[in-house]
């Protein structure tokens, strides 16, 4: 055999054995190294499973809890997180899974959630997302490091904090006013309050954030939804990186097409924005979340300066957080008052003490006692986030725990709101009273047993507009109406990008005024 053909046959050959050693490196070897050496420090788990981990077992436990009916009760963490739930019974609060062949560190001990969270030497960075939730959020707030998260975090807290929530009240306000005149057609009738939220915050947050109306801003949350969707039944499927590339399946083309759909639309109204100051209509880009954007994106000094990319991620980011998060709060809130009459009745009395008949004001909101502590229990019981990822960064050490370089972190701060050892044995019920003395004293100055927005640097930016807007809501809805659970209401929580009701909330709407 000539040493060309030996050449010709040895080349491929190598190539496959190098790719074959990979291959088992990866898929094998490490993991079955990183099981061993967590499981040294008593971190046990499911057992690694070759190529899909564990996320055939998590997808089956999922389908089977949402599979059964669930009576009206507040233990939800078996059935939006039954995987976690079995696990951390099994295994303990802290445990070793496997999302396909990544190691994922399940942490729900308060003190470690704390220790990652307040984390100041950047040991914990942000990890890497699915391909499906690139296309959901993108590089915006949320997953972005370094630099660019003080850039894009300062324009955030500009936009959400202080003077500017004040400035946004009066739109709140009106979004308000639009949505309750619709009601006056449901009195003593059934109303589903779910959907009606949505359209309410989306209506909010166009216009306080982006200077636009819902009509405007309807085809980038629809799509958003969709990508939402698309994200949630993909979260446990197991992809392997080579074949990806080779043939794109049904949803990645789907989440494809509406990522470059949701930038269109979002730089048309970039353009509306520079078109209006080009032709002198007016001097400057605007004050509000979009207008600083887009100043900052025609900024010079690179110290400042946002992509075009940052810019559009930044807007599906609050767009889709500035949305979800206080419509899941406002929907849960208004389900437990439906249910305890008593504390609705407290909240309106508070309401009206305040305010009387007239709309919310910004002094009056910081007053509403009662209703913050309502607030509250609803996060700690039906808190919108499900869960906070991180990596590890380098190996570090957090308690008695030495972790290897890059593998996950999920901290599952729903856990300790649901811990009978933080809460009592009455942990499952709905008792605002739990927040009477504020919430360090409700939790026993334990900062990570509470914390349904995050906690340390990276909490999130939007809170005070989420609870701001959920107080005005509620003291104008209460000034007006009672409200009850409606008989076709059916329980079940569900996890999509936050804790949602399935079925919606039907609820039945009494006047307090004649003339309503």
């Amino acid at each position: 055999m000539s040493g060309l053909m030996k050449l010709v046959i040895l080349v491929p050959c190598s190539l496959f054995f190098a790719a074959l050693v990979k291959f088992l490196y990866d898929y094998l070897w490490r993991p079955l190294r990183i099981q061993q050496m967590l499981n040294s420090q008593g971190i046990r788990g499911p057992p690694y499973r070759f190529i899909h981990g564990n996320n055939k077992e998590v997808a089956k436990m999922r389908q089977e809890a949402l599979s059964k009916p669930m009576a009206l009760r507040h233990d939800i963490f078996p059935r939006v997180h039954p995987h976690i739930y079995t696990w951390i019974n099994k295994y303990g609060k802290n445990y070793l899974s496997w999302d396909g062949v990544r190691a994922e560190l399940v942490i729900s001990e308060p003190e470690l959630i704390k220790e990652v969270l307040k984390n100041s030497e950047k040991a914990f960075p942000k990890r890497k997302l699915t391909v499906f939730l690139t296309k959901l959020v993108g590089n915006g707030l949320v997953t972005v490091e370094g630099e660019k998260w003080v850039k894009q975090r300062k324009l955030g807290n500009y936009a959400f904090h202080g003077e500017s929530l004040k400035n946004m009240t009066p739109a709140v306000i009106s979004s308000v006013e639009t949505m309750l005149e619709k009601w006056k057609g449901y009195v003593g009738k059934e109303i589903e309050l779910f959907e009606e939220f949505r359209l309410l915050t989306s209506e909010v947050i166009s216009r306080t954030a982006f200077g636009s109306s819902y009509l405007e801003g309807q085809k980038i949350f629809y799509m958003l939804s969709k990508l939402a969707i698309i994200a949630n039944r993909n979260l446990f499927k197991t992809r392997i990186p080579w074949i990806s590339k080779l043939w794109k399946p049904a949803d990645v083309l789907e989440s494809e097409e509406l990522a470059n759909e949701i930038q269109s639309c979002v730089m048309k109204m970039i353009k509306k924005r520079e078109d209006r100051v080009v032709n002198g209509g007016a001097d400057s880009f605007g004050n509000d979340f979009l207008g600083l954007l887009v100043n900052a994106y025609h900024d010079l000094d690179d110290k400042n300066m946002l992509s075009l990319g940052d810019l559009v991620d930044e807007c599906k980011t609050f767009y889709l957080a500035g949305q979800d998060t206080v419509n899941s709060l406002l929907a849960w809130t208004i389900f437990l008052l439906a249910i305890h009459g008593d504390w609705q009745e407290k909240a309106r009395r508070e309401v009206i003490d305040i305010f009387g008949n007239q709309n919310p004001h910004s002094e009056g909101i910081v007053k509403l006692k009662i209703m913050t502590m309502i607030i509250n229990e609803t996060l700690r019981l039906y808190g919108p986030a499900n869960g906070l990822m991180r990596k590890v960064g380098r190996e570090v050490q957090i308690g008695k725990l030495v972790l290897p370089a890059n593998i996950d972190l999920y901290i599952v701060n729903v856990v300790p709101q649901h811990d009978p050892q933080l809460w009592g044995d009455d942990v499952h019920l709905f008792k605002p009273e739990r927040f009477a003395e504020g919430i360090a004293k409700a939790t026993n100055y334990n900062a990570a047993a509470f914390c349904p927005f995050g906690i340390g640097p990276r909490s999130c930016v939007g809170m005070s507009f989420a609870t701001m807007e959920t107080k005005i809501a509620l003291s104008m809805i209460l000034q007006r109406y009672t409200i009850s659970l409606s008989p076709a209401y059916v329980h079940s929580p569900i996890s999509v990008v936050t804790i949602q009701p399935e079925h919606g909330i039907q609820v039945i709407l009494k006047s307090l005024h004649s003339n309503v």
